[in-house]
This record gives structure tokens, C-alpha cells and sequence, in this order.
């Protein structure tokens, strides 16, 4: 009996063994490696041996060019075991990332012929790129999308070392000329559903085929090939492109039904950095983290190191200040504006008044005749929510619902209301959202309108004894105006990580996009939606990055010697901050002007930023001075730089002090801020700039010299700029705004300046 009590008490700790196995990323001491073992997985499978019966299993994947280290599945007393190691620097539990989820190259003005790069036509620019590869971390891909075709395109860049994998439901010969690379990450998901737990989606199959959409709307976003006569269901038809057609497209699967995983992240982005991709695509992102607990900001410094732009969603978070995902400085953080296009749809109410809304409804309409509204009639408290289950069929069966935005997803929300037997939704923005309109192709007639007129059909379904309304549809509009606006769910600065870099860094078009889509799912992406569309139509700063990432391509196609950080300074200080009616950016919010805490240094203009005259140049040793200023530990600064020698004998006074191509200026308890910034000339020779401020009355701000010369090309000047809060004049946690343009008869090279007298 005791026998049998003891063996059950043992299988009673064993299954709590097994349940609290967890993903964790060891960070270890590259250098201490015994040269008994002949490689470094070597090395980290007898690591584990002790710890466990089976190391093979435990460990997960091997890093070594992105991370110096190793993931594997251990129980919390084994992570903190390993951690005792002289050799490991730190053991970090696995973080989960989420996805930040046609007109815009003409919006950009990529169809031009001329002028696009001086000197050089449209051609010679798309025959530059395509040698540029773009790497695509992401839901994988759709490749039977016409969006991939390599029609006209030469072979395989010879520096390509990627490959397509092989899965049951993909054939590595469905890549080809144009889509070079398609791979799957996902031990660090299987680790977490646990064989099938909570995480895993029945049936999935690891591939690299999108079952979600997302990945391949990103990457035919990016780089996809001219495809004529696109649409969604017959909304914004036309011709749908890339940024780059020309460029090259290799996608790594790194998300999956639950999230992407930070060790899932890491692999994928180590294998395209080994592959030789020159720009990486991550339109994901979790919550702020210091630089060293980031996956994506250590796999992104290493991709710098080796010359790779690395472009990275801000979140979808706002407009809720100090929101945004992606911060550190070697990163380009892109934020989301609207195009000047747009799918109007309109409610009509029993009292003959018409609101304005959007939708990218395409079936059957409602018809002319007015059908009775109801709002916040149902079984429960959520109805005016339109929660699942929270309508009752009796009150809404051949009405139309009125439906506050918010909790649940906007086409879910359309999907509970039909099968609640309604025949019409009006969805209606609230206080959260704003003014912000975005269209959806639900699944019944439905309108989007914003909070003040949502307010107002509100207020007429409670007054009105017998209210009515009827839905209309208005296809596509373009030349909207204004436009672009700042998105209301791009995230917003200030920068929580490190206050004194500015971010974001700049917005691209983000709302209402039109890219290829995968065929395994509907256009709303719920279950129960059957329709089958090769494009789809989906907002997001997941849609903005691509974009950036597209364009990222181009200018290094222009000018493959120029680093990441001077391909990112060209994209800040040629962007514009004033919309098509020539006013100041404006935020979808609230309609109030946009600042720089939301839109950075403004939205991208290509055509500039392809001869942007004067670059910030960054090198990997000034980044790494900026680490040591964080006041981080020697070791945690080995964990992003990966570097064995680093002291941090070198620090800035203030990380503000990198040569970054915005300011953000932190007063705190001081009055005087000095910068010193260098710019480099990559125009002309004999260039002359002279210098603009523009800044808020509270602040002086001097600049020494007001004038630089660049003799030749590649020069570099260094200028500095002393910023005075006047005494008495603090506006006690309001941010201000400003700007500093060294410009000349060519070129406008501008920074944006924010000012904090405290962080919040």
C-alpha cells in the first residue's frame, strides 16, 4: 500500500513536472565555450544533460547569429538551476508577440516616371532592385497569389542562401524567381500548447502556408507584383503592386493561431539574417521592455550590425499615449495614416436624416425601405456590445442593431447580430475610438460611423418610439480630403523605454489596404465566413510597416553602400508633416493637429527621400555607447551587442546625445539640454544648408553653426543645439512641439523636437 502511495505521489510530481514546462531563452557566454565541444549546440545540449533526461527534446533551437544562446523547455526549478551557471548570462521566460493587424503607391507617388531618383528613371531603379531581398516575418505565406508571380524577373540573386521548405500542404517548387524563401518556426508554439493544449489549433500544420492572411497582405504589400484588376468583392479595383515589385520576397513563419512566440521570432529572424536579406518586415510586436528582455530589438541590432534594415509595426494601441511596441533607435518604428480613399455608406433613420459612415459590405443590399433600430436590447448587459449572445432574437429578428464599438472584434460583432436574425448593423464609435472609421467587409449590411454621429443615432434609438433605419452603399471614392490623417489606433509616444529617443519614427499608409490575401480563409477572418477572395482590404500599422519596409528596399536598391541608419534618416527628414489641403497633419481621433508623439517625423515621402541630401549616420559603436548610457549592466548590454569585449568604458551623459534624426528633449529638473548632432552630405559637392528652428515660446533654441559647407561628397559637419526652458514657462506634463530644417534651394532636411518638462 505504501509502495503503491509512494509511486502515485511520484506520478503526482512528474505530471506537475510536465504541466509547468515553459519555454525559456538562455542568454550564455559565447566565449567560455570548452573546446572539447566542437560546436556551440554541442556545448548547450550538455548544458541541459544535467538537468534533464532528455537534452535533444529540451533544447529548442541553437542561436548564434542573431542571440549567443540557446531555447529550451524547462520547468521553473530547472531555469533557475542553469541560471547558477558561471556561463549563462541570463535565463528569460519566452515572451508572446501579437500581429499589429490598390491606391497607395500612386498615394506615394511611386508611378511616376521621372524624378523618382535623381538622375536615374523608374526603370533603372526597379532593375537596382532586384537584387534586394525582404525578408517577411510574419503568418507565412499564400503562394499561388498572382501577387508572386516572377514573370520578366532575372535568376536568383547568387548571395541568396535561403530555401523553401517542404510541408504536406507545400511544395517547395511553389517559390520561384519572385518569392525565393518560404520557412516555418514554431517549437517554441508547440512547446507552449503542450502537445496540443490551450495554444495549439487542432490539425494545424506546421508549414509555411498562411491560414490567416495576415503574412501574405504583408509581404505582396512590401514588394508583391503588379496584379491588374484587383479588388475586394469589387472595392477598390484596380491595379494592386508592392512597394517594391521588383524587389524579392522570402517569408519565415513565425506566428501562429495564438501569437508569435519570442523564440519562434528569434530563429526565423536569425535564419534570414544568415539567408541574406537586406530588409526584415515585422509588423508584431508586444508591450515595452528594456532593450535586453526585447527579442525583436536583439535580433534587430545584429541584422543592423550586418546591414539590414529592420522595420517594425508601433502597435495598434492608440490613441492612449505611451503605447507603442518597437522603440529602440536602431529599429524604424512606423506608425499609420489614412489614404485619400475611401468606401462611403450611409444610415438613413425614420426622421430623413443621413449619416455618413464606411463599409466594404458587398452582398445583397437592405433594399430602400426602412426597417425598425434597436439598441441595447438584448439578454444581457453586454448587448450594446453585441457580445455573443447577448441579443435577443425577439427584439432584433428583421431589424437593424445599433452596436457600439468596442471588446470584440467589428466583424464579429456583425456576425452575432445575423444570427440573432438582424437584418443590419450600424457599428458606432465610442469615446475610445473617436472619429476614426474603419471599413470591414461583414457579413450582413453593415455602416461604420464615428463617436459624434454614433452619439447621435444613439440618442434618436432611445427617443424615438418607433425608430427605423435603412443602410446605402457608395462602392469607392478617391481624392478624399484631407488626407492622410493619423490613424486614431496608431500608438503613440512618448517613447517609455528610453524618453530621449523620439518615437515614432515616421507613419505610411495603414488603413483600408489592398493586398493579396490567402485563400484558406474569409475576408473577415471568422470561421463562419465561407466567401474566397485573392485580396483583401485590412488596416493596421501591420499594413504601414510593409509599406516602409517596401520602401526601405528602393533606397537601398538607389544606394546599396548607405547604411540601415542612413536609409532610416533619409525616410525621417524628407517626410512631410501637412496633408493635401496644405495644412497640419491631422489626428482621426479627435480631429485635433497631429504632433510628433503621433506621427514622428511625418508621413514618407519616396520620391524625396531617394536624394535626401544630408543623412544622421549611426555606426554599431555609437549604438553601443548609447546602451552603456541606460544604465544597463555590462552584461545585459552583452546580450544585445553579442559582443565579449564590450566594458562600457564609453557612455553618453545622456542617451539623447545619439545621432538620431529627431530630438527628444528631456528638461526634468534641468533648464539647459545640448546636443551635438553630425550630418553627413550625400548630395552634391559643394552643398551649403543653412538652418531653420521652429519651437514653442517656452523653449529657446540657438544653433551653432547657423550655416554648414560640404566640400565633397561624404563629408561630414557637426552642429549644435542648445535648447533653454524659460523661467516660469512649464507646462506641467504637456508635451511641446517643434522642428530644426537645414535646408538649402534642394533639399529640406528635417528633424522633429519634442519637449517634456516630466514624462507623462
Amino acid at each position: 500500500m505504501a509502495a503503491m502511495a509512494s509511486s502515485t505521489f511520484f506520478f503526482f510530481l512528474l505530471c506537475l513536472t510536465v504541466t509547468a514546462k515553459k519555454t525559456y531563452i538562455v542568454h550564455m557566454k559565447h566565449q567560455d565555450k570548452p573546446l572539447s565541444f566542437e560546436t556551440h549546440n554541442d556545448w548547450y545540449s550538455s548544458s541541459l544533460q544535467s538537468l534533464t533526461a532528455s537534452p535533444a527534446e529540451s533544447l529548442l533551437y541553437s542561436y548564434n547569429a542573431a542571440f549567443n544562446g540557446f531555447a529550451a523547455s524547462l520547468d521553473p526549478e530547472q531555469a533557475e538551476a542553469l541560471s547558477k551557471s558561471d556561463s549563462v548570462l541570463g535565463v528569460y521566460e519566452d515572451t508572446v508577440y501579437n500581429l499589429h493587424t490598390t491606391r497607395t503607391p500612386q498615394f506615394l507617388g511611386l508611378d511616376a516616371e521621372t524624378g523618382l531618383w535623381a538622375g536615374h528613371n523608374t526603370q533603372q531603379l526597379e532593375q537596382a532592385s532586384r537584387d534586394v531581398i525582404i525578408g517577411v516575418l510574419d503568418t507565412g505565406v499564400w503562394p499561388e497569389s498572382k501577387s508572386f508571380d516572377d514573370s520578366g524577373m532575372p535568376e536568383v540573386p547568387a548571395k541568396w542562401r535561403g530555401e523553401c521548405e517542404s510541408a504536406p500542404d507545400f511544395n517547395p517548387k511553389f517559390c520561384n524567381r519572385k518569392l525565393i524563401g518560404a520557412r516555418s518556426f514554431s517549437k517554441g508554439y508547440r512547446m507552449a500548447s503542450g502537445g496540443g493544449g490551450i495554444y495549439k489549433k487542432p490539425g494545424e500544420i506546421q508549414s509555411p502556408r498562411d491560414k490567416d492572411g495576415h503574412g501574405t497582405h504583408t509581404a505582396s504589400t512590401a514588394a508583391g507584383s503588379h496584379v491588374a484588376n484587383a479588388s475586394l468583392l469589387g472595392y477598390a479595383s484596380g491595379t494592386a503592386r508592392g512597394m517594391a515589385t521588383h524587389a524579392r520576397v522570402a517569408t519565415y513563419k513565425v506566428c501562429w493561431e495564438t501569437g508569435c512566440f519570442g523564440s519562434d521570432i528569434l530563429a526565423g529572424m536569425e535564419r534570414a539574417i544568415e539567408d541574406g536579406v537586406d530588409v526584415l518586415s515585422l509588423s508584431l510586436g508586444g508591450g515595452s521592455a528594456p532593450y535586453f528582455r526585447d527579442t525583436i530589438a536583439i535580433g534587430a541590432f545584429t541584422a543592423m550590425e550586418k546591414g539590414i534594415v529592420v522595420s517594425c509595426s508601433a502597435g495598434n494601441s492608440g490613441p492612449t499615449k505611451a503605447t507603442l511596441a518597437n522603440v529602440a533607435p536602431w529599429i524604424m518604428t512606423v506608425g499609420a495614416g489614412t489614404l485619400d480613399r475611401d468606401f462611403p455608406a450611409y444610415a438613413v433613420l425614420g426622421n430623413k436624416i443621413r449619416y455618413n459612415g464606411v463599409s466594404l459590405y458587398s452582398g445583397r443590399g437592405m433594399g430602400k425601405k426602412p426597417v425598425g433600430l434597436v439598441y441595447s436590447k438584448g439578454n444581457s448587459s453586454g448587448s450594446n456590445l453585441c457580445l455573443t449572445g447577448s441579443l435577443d432574437p425577439a427584439l432584433v429578428r428583421g431589424k437593424v442593431v445599433l452596436c457600439d464599438r468596442g471588446t470584440t472584434a467589428r466583424v464579429e460583432k456583425g456576425a452575432v447580430v445575423r444570427d440573432a436574425g438582424g437584418v443590419g448593423m450600424i457599428l458606432a464609435n465610442t469615446e475610445a475610438s473617436g472619429e476614426e472609421l474603419v471599413a470591414d467587409s461583414h457579413l450582413l449590411p453593415a455602416v461604420a460611423v464615428g463617436r459624434k454621429v454614433g452619439d447621435l443615432i444613439r440618442e434618436y434609438a432611445r427617443s424615438d418610439p418607433n425608430p427605423t433605419a435603412a443602410l446605402v452603399f457608395g462602392g469607392t471614392v478617391l481624392d478624399i480630403k484631407p488626407s492622410p490623417v493619423v490613424a486614431a489606433f496608431s500608438s503613440r509616444g512618448p517613447n517609455m523605454v528610453t524618453p530621449q529617443i523620439l518615437k515614432p519614427d515616421v507613419i505610411g499608409p495603414g488603413v483600408n489596404i489592398l493586398a493579396a490575401w490567402s485563400e484558406a480563409i474569409g475576408p473577415t477572418g471568422l470561421a463562419k465566413d465561407s466567401r474566397k477572395t485573392m485580396f483583401n482590404i485590412m488596416s493596421g500599422t501591420s499594413m504601414s510597416c510593409p509599406h516602409i519596409s517596401g520602401l526601405a528596399a528602393l533606397i537601398k536598391a538607389a544606394h546599396p553602400e548607405w547604411s540601415p541608419s542612413a536609409i532610416k534618416s533619409a525616410l525621417m527628414t524628407t517626410a512631410y508633416t501637412q496633408d493635401n489641403t496644405n495644412s497640419t497633419l491631422r489626428d482621426a481621433a479627435d480631429g485635433s493637429l497631429s504632433n510628433p508623439w503621433a506621427h514622428g517625423a511625418g508621413h514618407v515621402d519616396p520620391q524625396k527621400a531617394l536624394s535626401p541630401g544630408l543623412v544622421y549616420d549611426i555606426s554599431t559603436e555609437e549604438y553601443i555607447t548609447f546602451l552603456c548610457s541606460l544604465g544597463y549592466t555590462v552584461d545585459h548590454v552583452k546580450t544585445i551587442v553579442k559582443r565579449p569585449n564590450v566594458t562600457c568604458s564609453t557612455k553618453f551623459k545622456d542617451p539623447g546625445e545619439l545621432n538620431y534624426p529627431s530630438f527628444s528633449v528631456m528638461f526634468g529638473g534641468k533648464r539647459v539640454v545640448r546636443y551635438t548632432r553630425e550630418l553627413t552630405n550625400v548630395g552634391p559637392a559643394r552643398s551649403i544648408y543653412k538652418v531653420t528652428i521652429n519651437g514653442p515660446s517656452t523653449v529657446g533654441i540657438s544653433v551653432r553653426p547657423k550655416t554648414l559647407i560640404f566640400r565633397t561628397v561624404g563629408e561630414k559637419k557637426r552642429y549644435t543645439v542648445t535648447f533653454v526652458a524659460k523661467r516660469g514657462t512649464s507646462p506641467m506634463g504637456k508635451p511641446e512641439f517643434g522642428s530644426i530644417v537645414w535646408g538649402n534651394a534642394q533639399n529640406q532636411v528635417k528633424s522633429p523636437v519634442s519637449f517634456s518638462w516630466s514624462l507623462m
